[in-house]
């Protein structure tokens, strides 16, 4: 990727807000870097009654410090809150944007990786926690055709590691109208260099990274039926 390249992909995900001069200094490809954004993400698969997988469904909860400066520029009518409505706007410039990254949401088909499986997301808005302080965006891939498969991969990462994902926790992701034979498990490798979900205004020093080595720490959910 070429420093031009790097620089626009910073106000494509971010334009709605301003602060795009804080991550200037991301330096050319052979430059190291580290996450700049945490998301904390819950995955439905979505089946029709024949046994097919329709869509996935997505909720990214986004670090506290990414989500103060995203709602910076939003007029909200309850100091500290924000509506859904008043959100919706900053909801489809992320789902607009990410669509140019894949939607950072891999497939595996039975061993083969599909490129282009889903259509465009649908559905999508986003909430705010004001406990939490967090955002968190909600949207649906519908995939493009329904996929059978005995083993189905989803990978969800940055390949630049400039948004570093993690699974929320146990339950993180859910079979929706799945048949009963089918089973899901989760799979990311551990790096203790690389706490997921750390919030930017924690006293939380990353070890170096290799740009584009995000494909390492790829959160893996694999799911086999009969």
């Amino acid at each position: 990727m070429t420093p031009v390249h790097m620089w626009l992909r910073v106000p494509a995900w971010m334009q709605f807000a301003v602060f795009v001069a804080a991550f200037i200094a991301l330096g050319p490809p052979q430059a190291r870097a580290h996450p700049h954004i945490w998301a904390s993400i819950k995955t439905d698969l979505l089946y029709a009654a024949d046994g097919s997988v329709t869509g996935i469904r997505h909720a990214w909860t986004l670090d506290d410090m990414f989500s103060a400066f995203a709602t910076m520029g939003i007029k909200a009518k309850t100091k500290g809150q924000f509506t859904r409505e008043e959100l919706q706007p900053l909801a489809k410039v992320n789902v607009d944007q990410l669509k140019g990254f894949a939607y950072f949401t891999f497939v595996t088909i039975d061993g083969v990786k599909e490129k282009n499986a889903f259509d465009d997301a649908v559905d999508y808005w986003l909430d705010y926690d004001p406990k939490a302080a967090a955002l968190t965006l909600h949207f649906t891939l519908p995939f493009k055709k329904p996929v059978k498969a005995k083993v189905l991969k989803l990978e969800v990462y940055d390949p630049e590691f400039f948004i570093d994902f993690a699974f929320a926790g146990e339950n993180s992701v859910k079979l929706i109208g799945a048949p009963a034979q089918c089973a899901a498990w989760t799979e990311k490798p551990d790096d203790p260099h690389f706490l997921s979900s750390q919030t930017l205004n924690k006293n939380f020093v990353p070890s170096e990274a290799f740009v584009g080595m995000g494909t390492e720490f790829a959160n893996s959910i694999l799911v086999q039926c009969p």
